[in-house]
């Protein structure tokens, strides 16, 4: 029978580790580009943990378990080289998830075994007092288990955002509840310990209901702080997504106003086109060739103003561009474009028409000099597309902290970061981002776009 009592005992440890372990792999599962990792992770933990408790020499509760969180930490970190900061957050609310559940489900336990294993009656009948105690641990591991499973299944759920780079002040953030946590088990354990040690007096009754009131509490705010954080996450993804459907509606009811415009100025040129052609017959007819020069220059000019002088591949493009250019031109600033659309691409004319009208519409607002100008080019490099728009500006910038985007010390520029914000939320779209350097008396904003999803 005491052989029993022992490998009960024994096996109760080594199932709530592996438990424990699994619960840790469906954690790192979804936050890992590949499986392989995530049970290399699970493993990694059970298999530390079960070094550490089989070794001859003494080694304190919270330390050993800190070894197998870190080794565990090691190896996501090694089969996912990225995002580093999302897996402390991971191991760090693991190991509080852990610890948290296991002390407040043992309390439980703990009443369980003094009021109805250790009974009278149980102690006169063996087998049915191991059969009980099985029973109990049984019971042990599985709500142990659960509490910290359901844990971390409603953060995997609410996190959504499983593929960006974590911030340090998200990492912060998020980990406060579970250092906090952890630290309050300290101190409770390290109460316990010393009444038992040196007053030689066993806790319980109200130590016992305050303990699991924090450990409860402990894990419930841990779990609404991370779902909390993500809804904030979410709605502001939301507004970000409100606010580019704005710009590009205002995009397009421009580009339709534009589009109308030109249509009526080639249907203005159409109509007297016949005049035109008759005109030029009348002037070779009477031999007057100059005059005929002169008024197929000034004809060509009204085409070309008409038609537009900048080509770029695609209409949309065209349009936003001639447009920019005469509005550009009249505030007395030099406008060069380089820029061509890309075709055969997956990249939307809408989505381009976004980042040329926030872009061209800071640097507008915000060229300054004794020489103004405005240049656009674009170009492409194997999959990726790049667009560079540069102004003159002579200025110092402060930066938005927030956003990590300048913006200038003019108070027009308070909507410059707004545009920016625009342009970086297409450039995500298509797996890119922006660049912004100002140095020399210029700012570059370069957009980087990925032409195809592969």
């Amino acid at each position: 029978m005491e052989n029993c009592w022992t490998f009960v005992s024994y096996a109760h440890i080594i199932v709530q580790m592996l438990a424990m372990g699994y619960v840790l792999y469906r954690f790192a599962r979804p936050f890992m580009q590949n499986r392989y990792g995530a049970v290399c992770t699970g493993i990694a933990y059970f298999v530390t943990m079960m070094v550490l408790y089989i070794v001859p020499f003494e080694i304190n509760n919270l330390t050993a378990y800190g070894i197998g969180m870190l080794s565990a930490l090691f190896v996501m970190c090694r089969a996912d080289r990225r995002n580093y900061r999302q897996k402390i957050f991971i191991a760090v609310t693991f190991f509080a998830l852990r610890w948290l559940s296991v002390y407040m489900v043992g309390i439980v336990t703990e009443e369980m075994y003094q009021r109805i294993i250790g009974a009278a009656y149980m102690v006169g009948h063996p087998r049915t007092q191991l059969a009980v105690y099985i029973v109990v641990e049984v019971m042990d591991v599985a709500v142990k288990a659960a509490v910290a499973g359901i844990s971390v299944g409603y953060i995997v759920k609410a996190y959504v955002y499983k593929n960006e780079n974590m911030s340090i002040k998200e990492m912060l953030m998020l980990i406060v509840p579970s250092i906090t946590g952890i630290t309050g088990y300290g101190i409770m354990q390290y109460y316990q310990t010393y009444m038992e040690s040196n007053v030689r007096q066993a806790v319980s009754g109200v130590y016992h209901i305050l303990a699991f009131l924090h450990f409860g509490i402990s894990i419930i705010t841990i779990v609404v702080v991370t779902v909390l954080f993500q809804n904030i996450r979410a709605r502001q993804e939301e507004k970000l997504q409100n606010e580019l459907l704005s710009a590009q509606i205002d995009s397009t009811e421009k580009h339709i106003a534009q589009v109308e415009s030109l249509y009526q100025n080639l249907r203005s040129v159409k109509h007297d086109m016949t005049n035109h052609i008759l005109t030029l017959e009348r002037l070779y007819a009477g031999d007057q060739e100059e005059e005929a020069k002169v008024y197929g220059v000034e004809l060509k000019h009204v085409l070309s103003e008409a038609a537009g002088e900048i080509k770029s591949g695609n209409p949309v493009t065209d349009v936003i561009l001639q447009e920019w250019k005469r509005e550009v031109e009249k505030r007395k600033i030099c406008f060069h474009s380089d820029f061509y659309f890309p075709k055969c691409s997956r990249i939307n004319a809408f989505d381009i028409s976004v980042i040329l009208n926030n872009a061209l519409q800071n640097a507008m607002e915000n060229t300054n000099g004794d020489t103004p100008y405005i240049s656009v080019h674009s170009y492409h490099r194997d999959n990726a597309y790049m667009i560079e728009i540069c102004n003159r500006f002579t200025g110092d910038l402060r930066w938005d902290l927030e956003n990590e985007l300048p913006v200038t010390t003019k108070r027009k520029a308070e909507e410059h970061g707004y545009g920016l914000a625009n342009i970086r939320r297409v450039a995500r779209k298509y797996s890119g981002d922006i660049a912004i350097d100002v140095k020399e008396g210029e700012f570059r904003i370069s957009i980087m776009l990925m032409m195809d999803s592969g």
